[in-house]
């Protein structure tokens, strides 16, 4: 590691007691690289096991890596801290511009502890930490509203990225994210009720310095592989062109859509909510993260007339992507184009994490149809296609006008134990589903995965890559595998759509670049231990890895690899269970 570089710079903020202080934490960053590995350790040292993740106890951490601001995609932060949701641990990743921001702050990582006892945000640059009331934004309804007043409140120059919350993370949904810039977002397992619990409303992280490189010379000849690569080659052109909302049609054709809560894996209507229709119909921008030459972030314009002024519109820009579509249009089956987008659209306002809001909202549209629950506990007709109905139902969620919206707002875990309608409640570990009913390495990796997420070991790719499924014991292993050389590349840390690119040699050379010294094995090795800490951690914070299942309704839609089977489910489980004791007992 470059002696000079300020990544192993640690931030520590008490909310508190409105205090922060600085620490050299080369020792983790030497050892653990940053991201994913250093967080880890900072959670390990400053998370009481027992706390409850919506009391002061709780700790947030982000942390960025030594990419970050050096090399193209070193554009995510990591967060990391107990979820809500699932009530062990949480791992949430975000583009736009903070990770740019926090290196060039200055810190490789920031601590946050404690709560205030009042309304806050916070304004992070090289000289520390300044705590900033924020009774006038609490309560705000939009978290668009916040972010423009606290960029005319907080002038400066440089790097500056906004994270806030909306009145989801304020009304303690479990769900609720944390939206960063305008467009992108902390969105899966509940920090921003993590937020709200500690009455932290917003970070406001201005960076002004710069990174030193250890060997420019190689670093400039490094630099222009990767990006040469990013724009010449194919790698990574279909998230410019259509984005992520190119899975739309391909995974509907192959029958792996999740349609209407999983009582089908094909959307009939598909082609009106596809990336292509989208893109010709309401394209109206494309955005980048920071050090992002593809700019994968599509935005629709949504036009609207004023009322009884048929002359004058409205234009709203929303940005989708293939998770949210699938979340909030197939499964709630809505073809509207218009209707999607103005759910989209309330969903960011609120700030909901969209995949978890889609899936409770699918689940409460058949317990309703089923008799299960009625309208004294929804309140509105909940029905497939209806967008109105379900934006308000959303904004139900948030309100809580009742006790059902105040379950459905703890997951739909919670709110199938409640209610009843477990067996088509689509939870994998108290994680509302992605959108891949793919076969078995998708779902056993939503179970057996960090973060229970699509992300974590890409089980979804790989069902598309075999025609017959692996053995249960391979299957996992190859799996365990993914998913280990995926804390590598969130350690540094990197956007995945760019792991094509950033292939283990690829890693080695960039790192040689900034100081660091490691072979491909030796990377390979500590993406391993990372994932073997992250597990460990995860068990002591109250993961019970008996407890896991599939959903019964992913057993009864067909899927590309045909109707899964429990046997193969309970086999592959075994496997995990076998290795997850053996880390634990190592430890």
């Amino acid at each position: 590691m470059n002696p000079r570089d300020p990544l192993s710079r640690v931030l520590y903020i008490d909310l508190e007691h409105r205090r922060f202080w600085t620490r050299d934490r080369r020792d983790l960053f030497e050892r653990w690289l940053g991201g994913t590995g250093v967080a880890i350790q900072l959670l390990k040292e400053e998370l009481p096991r027992d706390a409850d993740p919506l009391s002061p106890k709780n700790v947030i951490v982000f942390a960025v890596g030594p990419l970050t601001a050096t090399y193209p995609f070193g554009s995510k932060t990591v967060a990391m801290f107990k979820s809500p949701l699932t009530g062990n641990l949480g791992e949430s990743h975000a583009g736009g511009r903070s990770a740019t921001s926090i290196r060039l702050a200055g810190y490789g990582a920031i601590v946050i502890k404690g709560a205030s006892d009042t309304p806050i945000y916070l304004v992070v640059d090289e000289s520390g930490a300044y705590f900033r009331d924020a009774s006038a934004l609490w309560g705000i309804t939009s978290t668009l509203t916040v972010g423009r007043i606290l960029r005319e409140a907080t002038l400066g120059q440089g790097y500056r990225s906004i994270m806030r919350i909306g009145r989801a993370g304020e009304r303690l949904v479990r769900y609720a994210a944390v939206m960063t810039e305008t467009y992108r977002h902390f969105g899966r397992l509940g920090l921003g009720a993590v937020f709200g619990s500690k009455k932290l409303k917003a970070i406001v992280i201005r960076g002004g310095g710069s990174v030193p490189i250890y060997d420019k010379r190689e670093y400039r000849e490094v630099y222009k592989q990767v990006f040469e690569l990013a724009v010449k080659s194919d790698l990574m052109k279909k998230y410019h062109d259509l984005g992520t909302p190119m899975n739309i049609l391909p995974l509907n054709k192959i029958g792996a859509l999740p349609t209407r809560n999983l009582t089908s894996a094909r959307f009939e209507e598909a082609e009106k909510i596809s990336g292509e229709r989208i893109a010709e119909e309401k394209l109206g921008r494309r955005l980048a993260c920071s050090n992002c030459p593809i700019a994968c972030i599509h935005l629709a314009a949504l036009k609207e007339p004023y009322p009884d002024e048929p002359y004058f519109y409205k234009t709203t820009f929303i940005s989708y992507d293939y998770e949210p579509i699938y979340a909030l249009g197939t499964m709630l089956g809505i073809s509207d184009i218009d209707g999607l987008l103005k759910l989209l659209d309330v969903v960011e306002v609120y700030g909901l994490d969209a995949m978890s809001t889609g899936v409770c909202l699918a689940w409460a549209t058949e317990a309703f149809q089923r008799g299960i629950i009625t309208r004294r506990e929804t309140i509105v007709e909940l029905k497939w296609g209806d967008y109105e109905n379900y934006i308000k139902a959303a904004v139900n969620i948030v309100d809580q006008p009742n006790e059902f919206y105040e379950v459905l707002a703890k997951g739909v875990e919670k709110a199938s134990e409640r209610y009843g309608g477990r067996e088509f409640a689509l939870s994998f570990g108290g994680n509302e589903m992605p959108g891949y009913h793919t076969g078995y390495g998708a779902h056993i990796g939503f179970l057996i995965g960090s973060r229970h997420s699509h992300l974590d070991c890409a089980g979804y790719s790989l069902d598309q890559k075999l025609k017959e499924p692996l053995p249960p014991r391979e299957l996992v292993e190859r799996l365990i595998e993914e998913e280990s050389w995926r804390q590598i590349l969130s350690s540094l840390v990197v956007c995945f759509f760019a792991r094509g690119i950033y292939k283990p040699e690829m890693v080695v050379k960039a790192l040689k670049t900034l100081g660091y010294d490691y072979d491909v094995d030796g990377l390979r090795d500590l993406g391993r231990e990372i994932y073997e800490e992250k597990q460990r951690l995860k068990h002591e914070l109250g993961f019970k890895p008996e407890a896991l299942r599939p959903p019964e309704r992913v057993l009864e839609t067909e899927s590309p690899h045909g109707t899964l089977k429990i046997e193969y489910f309970d086999e592959a489980l075994k496997v995990y269970r076998e290795m997850l004791s053996r880390i634990i007992s190592q430890g």
